[in-house]
């Protein structure tokens, strides 16, 4: 039996958020992707890992569409081995991943894998050079044939479904630049993609290692992919544990870390930090009307952890030069406690180069 507050310790310490300094070379987050989302998204969740990122750029980072089709930072030198990562496990999980647009292929009797190989050769021939992606997908309509296409009714025009679109984009050896809005696409200098991810990149291990102790529908869950083929390819280095009186999967050689972690830190994670995209939010959050603050339907907060536990959910409040942190607590916070989220408010503030107005504890 595994109680509650050693999973979240764990996780703490699995996830490095316990740690004042780091690198990328040894930060694990890298290794299954840093969701890139919001003012205070991936660099953000670096920083709260004791990464520099300062000194980071291009040269060191990559961004790419993989996980839900989302927007992901990894290590650069890493690029082959993620794309092998992030392909789907097969033709089902593809048209799973695709979602609706699966639909239209399968009555024109075509695969799932080989339509995604389909748009990431024309997505190859079309970005010879940075291109914003609103003229990607406006040329990528005109030789796309009709399965692979829809009406859009708030543009008025036809696309390409968006899923194929963005999943494809690794196939076709293409990243996203940087720090742009809309997104530009660009070949990715030196491509060759891996022969496989290695155990590292695996991301069944990586969920496991990162969220464990987890079951296959939870990192089925996470990646979109069939609870069948995760099942499927569950690696045999596991042993079964009982947490909230559900049998999970831990990789036996965390067996140790699970029995010892304490994960004593304050930090303000972002909307999108990796620690709050478990699939198991009960684990997380017990309490479910702090789970519905947490993870409202639009427009996310960030969650305040303290010591291994969630205690609330924090939101920046910008108005002309003046920068604060509304923080609403979920329970009564000591002292000791509320200085150390002032603490981690000024460091979100010299992260944003902003100054920090002052902490609002609601």
């Amino acid at each position: 039996m595994v109680d509650r507050r050693q999973v979240m310790n764990f996780r703490v310490r699995a996830q490095q958020l316990d740690r004042d300094q780091g690198t990328l070379a040894d930060t694990a987050v890298l290794d299954i992707g840093v969701q890139n989302t919001g003012p205070d998204g991936a660099r953000w969740a670096l920083a709260v890992r004791g990464v520099d990122v300062t000194a980071l750029s291009a040269k060191d980072l990559i961004l790419l569409w993989t996980i839900r089709g989302a927007p992901h930072l990894y290590r650069r030198a890493d690029v082959g081995k993620v794309v092998a990562a992030v392909e789907p496990f097969s033709d089902a999980d593809a048209g799973k991943r695709i979602y609706d647009a699966s639909k239209p292929l399968k009555a024109a009797g075509i695969e799932n894998l080989a339509a995604l190989d389909e748009v990431a050769a024309h997505l190859r021939a079309i970005v010879t050079k940075p291109t914003v992606k609103g003229d990607v997908s406006g040329r990528l309509a005109e030789v796309m044939p009709e399965p692979y296409l829809r009406f859009c009714r708030p543009c008025d025009a036809t696309h390409v479904y968006e899923m194929p679109f963005r999943l494809a984009t690794t196939r076709a050896g293409l990243e996203l630049q940087l720090d742009t809005s809309p997104p530009v696409l660009q070949r990715i200098t030196g491509f060759r993609r891996a022969a496989a991810p290695g155990d590292r990149f695996d991301l069944i291990r990586a969920y496991l290692r990162l969220f464990g102790p987890a079951t296959p529908k939870q990192v089925a869950d996470y990646l979109d992919a069939p609870v069948k083929d995760v099942k499927a390819l569950w690696p045999d280095d596991v042993l079964e544990v009982t947490v909230d009186g559900e049998v999970r999967s831990l990789l036996a050689a965390d067996e140790e870390a699970l029995e010892s972690a304490d994960g004593r830190s304050t930090r303000l994670l972002g909307p999108f930090d990796l620690f709050l995209q478990a699939k198991d939010r009960a684990t997380l959050v017990p309490d479910a009307a702090h789970a519905k603050d947490l993870w409202p339907a639009l427009g996310r907060p960030g969650g305040v952890l303290v010591d291994g536990e969630l205690v609330g959910t924090w939101r920046p409040r910008k108005s002309g030069t003046t920068f604060t942190v509304a923080v609403q607590p979920w329970r009564k916070l000591p002292g000791p406690t509320r200085t150390a989220i002032t603490d981690q408010a000024e460091r979100l503030a010299a992260y944003r180069a902003v100054s920090l107005t002052g902490v609002d504890f609601a």
